[in-house]
């Protein structure tokens, strides 16, 4: 049947390869136009959907342009361009303290290492993630949110809870060249299907190799054999 690791390499595969199929244009859902609008997306995306994030950066981005706009803008005048996010005075102050941070010891750039974004404040390993693998074309690492840490666990793919340790198992078995699109098709898959309170597990194209829908066996998809 082959090791723990080998049938979860297989089971990832073929969750990939499935919902590949299903979600044919899967990518990043914020919009953003340089390396800087990604990382305060980044960060107004925690505990906060996309989609709300895209309406509130389409006017942020208009009255802030620039590196120097955000550091030499006060934290209340940030808040209250982002008072419809989660936690939006915390984040005023991370947005505001990163681009002084950014301006006075990058020269002004956004960091292209995992060390120095998260330096920064309101940066964490999954924010720096997605800003190395949409910024800079860097992929270090696995983005693991809320979708990718739910999926993980019921299709059998981790026994772990927190995201670190997450991410560091599905680095284990995961082929480098799938890390960054897994997180994208899980994520589509965690908002059309898979969700947190009511997932439709009826006609999900996963169903029949997901753990939570079969039981608490799991199947090897090499032999059709079950194992726990």
């Amino acid at each position: 049947m082959g090791t723990p690791l080998e049938l979860r390499s297989r089971q990832a595969s073929e969750v990939i390869n499935r919902l590949s199929e299903e979600y044919p244009d899967s990518s990043i859902s914020l919009i953003y136009s340089n390396r800087l609008e990604l990382l305060i997306s980044v960060i107004l995306s925690a505990q906060c959907t996309d989609e709300r994030v895209n309406q509130v950066t389409d006017n942020l981005f208009d009255k802030f342009q620039s590196l120097n706009d955000f550091a030499s803008a006060s934290e209340d005048e940030i808040a209250d361009m982002i008072d419809s996010v989660t936690y939006y005075n915390n984040k005023a102050r991370y947005i505001r303290n990163a681009c002084q941070m950014i301006r006075d010891h990058h020269d002004g750039e956004v960091p292209e290492t995992m060390e120095e974004l998260t330096n920064l404040p309101g940066v964490g390993r999954k924010t720096a993630n997605v800003v190395l693998q949409h910024g800079h074309n860097i992929t270090e690492g696995i983005v693991v949110d809320t979708h990718v840490q739910r999926q993980t666990r019921r299709l059998g793919l981790t026994d772990h809870k927190r995201p670190e340790k997450i991410e560091r198992e599905l680095m284990d078995y995961l082929p480098q060249n799938d890390w960054q699109q897994f997180t994208h098709l899980l994520i589509d898959h965690g908002r059309a299907v898979c969700t947190a309170r009511s997932p439709s597990c009826h006609g999900c194209v996963l169903s029949d190799i997901c753990p939570s829908e079969q039981g608490d066996s799991k199947v090897d998809l090499a032999t059709g054999e079950e194992w726990n």
